[in-house]
């Protein structure tokens, strides 16, 4: 009896201390002003109400023990007040969600730190930068105008130089806005788009275009860039765009294979030795007037030596002849093409030809990629966040049969239902312990 009367007092009181934090907590996001320029720290009581109050919330989820959480947080105090003095305010917040295992629960999160941009509401992981000055840059791209108004020469370059590295360009020059307005409000979280109205011969000479009305797509970070002519009818506009929201011949590492995973297009991918070799890079210009010719298709290249978890999906080892060409299905099966398993040093630009030939023609053998480790199978099956909360309901079950065989129950005893009700309390429980992202 005296324990049941300490179990109603605590859980008033544990009650009663929620209610006080949570009120607290919820005054001083009253007070708080987007821009104040401060990290907000926000928990279970208020995160929702953050997300409501302010247009632009980007949200740390980290956890006190996480190293690269406790090397970021310097860097999002110095681009908090920053970003709060834009037109457009970003508000910088934080959650422990060690502690707050339910909002990870909620918000996915299956690592520390993970970074979330909720805009209006709309959540999108954030992939960017994690440098102050570099993720300022980064950010801005969300809250500026679906597609700036250029009137000069230094209008086009300031814009090129402010988009920074991170995203495809759109400059339409000549264009009448209406044309891609459509589209700068459609992919706004995937380019740059902006229309020239004003410019010069010299500004035509650097963009490399002889007429308008023209639009150039740049990708600054590839030293990437192409030309559309027309028609401009919607359909070939936006085939035009998404085409070129990917670099051609794309560079695969951890980064760029996240690119591809909403385009619908098949891959071109070459296996290399040592991509950094000079007859590598020599073959990936031939690759790269490949790409310009076959733009429904994706080119990608990688190295055995950078990337070989990568390219032993492939059958490719330390034996295997190299370079060897295939087309990838961005998912479990590839292509060879009977008769171009293998890229030799000869007139490789007709080797490259006779492959796209090859495979448009179907004479190709399929394969699926090899499968990956246990763990990995489970992690991508399942996903690390269950596999934690397997573990924990073991531990429960086996907590309550140690507790069955010291405390054997009388069957129709009080003790017996109140036990059973205990045990169901600890069922509802969830335990959540991510692990430590890498920046």
């Amino acid at each position: 009896m005296k324990m049941r009367v300490f179990l109603v007092v605590g859980v008033l009181l544990l009650a009663m201390s929620r209610q006080s934090l949570s009120s607290a907590s919820s005054a001083a996001l009253e007070n708080f002003s987007a821009t104040d320029g401060t990290v907000l720290e926000l928990d279970d009581s208020n995160l929702d109400s953050a997300i409501s109050k302010f247009d632009y919330v980007l949200v740390d989820f980290y956890a006190p023990w996480c190293g690269h959480c406790k090397r970021l947080a310097p860097e999002l105090d110095a681009a908090a007040p920053i970003l709060a003095g834009l037109k457009e305010p970003i508000v910088i917040a934080k959650v422990n969600a060690d502690k707050y295992s339910r909002l990870a629960v909620k918000h996915d999160i299956d690592g520390f730190p993970t970074l979330k941009l909720f805009m209006h509401g709309v959540p999108m992981e954030y992939n960017g930068p994690r440098k102050a000055d570099l993720l300022v840059r980064f950010l801005k791209k969300f809250v500026a105008p679906d597609v700036s108004i250029l009137d000069s020469d230094s209008a086009v370059s300031e814009f090129v130089q402010s988009a920074g590295i991170h995203f495809p360009i759109y400059i339409g020059f000549g264009m009448n806005e209406s044309l891609i307005s459509d589209f700068g409000k459609k992919y706004k979280k995937k380019a740059w788009f902006s229309v020239a109205k004003d410019f010069s011969e010299e500004i035509m000479v650097a963009y490399d275009f002889d007429k308008v009305p023209a639009l150039v797509s740049l990708h600054p970070n590839y030293n990437e860039q192409n030309i559309f002519y027309g028609p401009f009818e919607e359909k070939f506009l936006e085939d035009f765009i998404k085409q070129n929201f990917i670099p051609s011949p794309l560079p695969i590492n951890y980064d760029t294979l996240k690119l591809l995973k909403d385009d619908d297009r098949k891959i071109v991918l070459t296996i290399m030795e040592d991509e950094n070799e000079e007859k590598s890079k020599k073959l990936v210009q031939l690759l790269k007037a490949g790409a310009s010719a076959n733009r429904d298709l994706v080119f990608a290249y990688v190295g055995f030596k950078q990337f070989e978890d990568f390219t032993e999906s492939f059958g490719v080892n330390k034996k295997s002849e190299l370079p060897k060409m295939l087309v990838w299905d961005g998912n479990e099966e590839y292509f060879m093409v009977v008769g171009s398993e293998v890229i030799n040093e000869e007139d490789q630009a007709s080797q490259i030809t006779r492959f796209i030939e090859g495979f448009r023609e179907g004479r190709t053998e399929v394969k699926r990629i090899n499968g990956p480790s246990f763990m990995g199978y489970i992690n991508s099956l399942i996903g690390v966040r269950t596999v934690y909360i397997i573990v924990f309901l073991v531990c429960v079950f086996m907590l309550i049969r140690s507790i069955n065989k010291e405390e054997p129950l009388r069957v129709g005893t009080r003790e017996e239902a109140d036990h059973a009700s205990s045990s169901s309390s600890e069922n509802e429980g969830k335990e959540y312990r991510p692990g430590d992202k890498e920046d």
